[in-house]
């Protein structure tokens, strides 16, 4: 009877812990999802931007270069979030 119960408990940990971890995974996923609409969108507005751009050429090449800077440092700055939060979740 005691081995029952505490094979019992021990099912109940194991089960409590993984549904734990999945509510970490789909919040995670949610975030990871938030940036990339995110980015998406920002990177949507920059191209509507470069196509009406009506300065002469060498600004709208700047525009557009600086529109791509800003684009990889928001993705990287994403990412390195993304994975700090999965190691302090470790």
């Amino acid at each position: 009877m005691k081995s029952l119960i505490l094979i019992m408990a021990i099912l109940s940990i194991l089960t409590i812990a993984q549904a734990a971890k999945a509510e970490d995974t789909i919040s995670s996923k949610v975030k990871e999802t938030a940036n990339d609409v995110k980015r998406s969108s920002k990177k949507g507005l920059h191209r509507v931007q470069e196509a009406t751009c009506t300065e002469d050429k060498v600004a709208c090449a700047a525009k557009k270069a600086n529109n791509r800077v800003e684009e990889g440092r928001d993705y990287t700055k994403d990412k390195i979030n993304e994975a700090t939060e999965k190691n302090d979740k470790k």
